[in-house]
């Protein structure tokens, strides 16, 4: 098995969200977390987790591209550079600097930008980027702690974080489909332009996007874009079918959920399990002690574990508590401390027998994986739209990352009937 496709993802829920595509769509897939240090697992796909899309921009481009030595020195034909479906950036970055970064090093002038992702509720439309019915900068992302979004015009975005110029390919060009949408592309490049936001409302869209994206040595966008690229593959003779590509070892041990996400969508999910399960709500503004909350939650655990349904500990708040935490710790601090308390409380967890573990938020997601010393993620079969369960090397636990925009309300219930 030669590896096609190498990966890089801006963080961990995100690298989980993309891999899912992959193993929906036929190709055996690895989570690897973090710059690998030696050979790379044997897959179709590898998609190497960083924690990047809040670091410093320098630090960022630095460990994309040693993530992208790595696919390139296993054989990767073509690289995706994966970010958020609500592209979660600044000004600064990170987005534009890291795919300027890989497209110098590819010797490549030009990269489509599509985060759209229309079975969350992620579409694109003019160069606008909606969050279900909502304009972006209308969805509640304009609150986010870290990456508030409050332009929705992703040209303009990009635009303020690269060096080069930005084009779109609209939604009129996107409907006559592959051909249209390539020789669109082509006239972007030849124009000077080096990326090209590219309108998508549909999946049929993604899968056209993908087909014309075929050759590009660069794709950057959320993991919807990744659904049209097995088939390129498939076409070129590269690529089996494998019917078996998510399958797991059976789960074992007990239940349980941490989430340290703010959005919305993860506040519904607490707000629905409270009724159906245990669930204990952490206090950061009242406890800024990491150590101290993860003893608090891991006492009041104690007896309430169990095989057939969760308990859920959640240090998530809505905007009011988390900007008077950032105001009290600072905004940095106030995100290490909440991360800190989840990835201790998770340990503790998974010390008493969790076996299958639910986290909420990219960051705490990360801060997780780290705590447990997983180094891969075998991808599994799919709880939600961008949310598979996943097999931990060489912890043996099943872990479900989940991006805290991502799930229904019952999500935190509907994972272990799937586990």
């Amino acid at each position: 098995m030669s590896l096609l496709l190498g990966c890089i993802a801006d963080d961990f829920t995100g690298a989980t969200d993309l891999a899912s595509m992959l193993v929906k769509h036929g190709m055996t897939t690895v989570q690897v977390i973090g710059v690998p240090n030696g050979a790379l697992p044997e897959a179709d796909a590898v998609v190497i987790a960083l924690k990047s899309r809040t670091i410093p921009a320098g630090d960022a481009v630095a460990q994309s591209l040693a993530a992208a030595e790595a696919l390139l020195a296993a054989g990767a034909r073509q690289l995706l550079f994966k970010y958020c479906s609500t592209f979660d950036s600044t000004d600064e970055g990170n987005i534009g600097p890291v795919a300027d970064a890989l497209l110098k090093r590819l010797g490549a002038g030009f990269a489509l930008a599509c985060p759209a992702f229309p079975a969350n509720g992620r579409s694109i439309y003019q160069g606008h980027l909606f969050a279900g019915s909502h304009l972006l900068s209308e969805s509640g992302m304009e609150n986010h702690p870290l990456t508030p979004m409050r332009d929705p015009n992703l040209v303009r975005v990009l635009g303020r974080q690269t060096e080069g110029s930005v084009g779109l390919v609209p939604f009129a060009v996107v409907e006559r489909g592959a051909g249209a949408i390539r020789d669109a592309m082509t006239r972007l490049a030849e124009g000077g332009r080096r990326y090209g936001i590219i309108d998508a409302v549909t999946d049929a869209h993604l899968l056209a996007i993908g087909e014309a994206a075929a050759k590009h040595p660069l794709i950057t966008g959320g993991s919807g874009i990744a659904m049209g690229l097995p088939a390129n593959f498939r076409a070129a003779g590269l690529l089996p079918e494998r019917p078996d590509a998510a399958v797991l070892p059976a789960p074992q041990g007990m239940c349980a959920v941490v989430a340290g996400s703010c959005s919305r969508a993860t506040l519904g999910q607490i707000g629905f399990a409270r009724d159906h399960v245990p669930v204990l709500e952490l206090d950061a503004l009242a406890l800024p002690d990491a150590a101290a909350l993860a003893a608090q939650a891991l006492e009041w655990v104690q007896g309430k574990l169990s095989a057939d349904r969760p308990v859920v500990i959640a240090a998530s708040a809505p905007p009011d508590k988390v900007a008077a935490l950032q105001a009290r710790l600072g905004r940095d601090a106030a995100g290490v401390l909440v991360e800190d308390a989840m990835a201790a409380v998770a340990a503790g967890l998974v010390a008493r027998g969790v076996g299958r573990l639910v986290v909420a938020g990219g960051e705490t997601s990360g801060a997780v994986v780290s705590r447990l010393g997983v180094q891969q993620l075998r991808i599994g079969a799919e709880i939600d739209p961008g949310v598979p369960w996943t097999f931990a090397a060489p912890t043996g636990i099943h872990l479900a990352l989940k991006s805290g925009n991502f799930g229904g309300r019952d999500f935190f219930l509907k994972a272990f009937e799937h586990g």
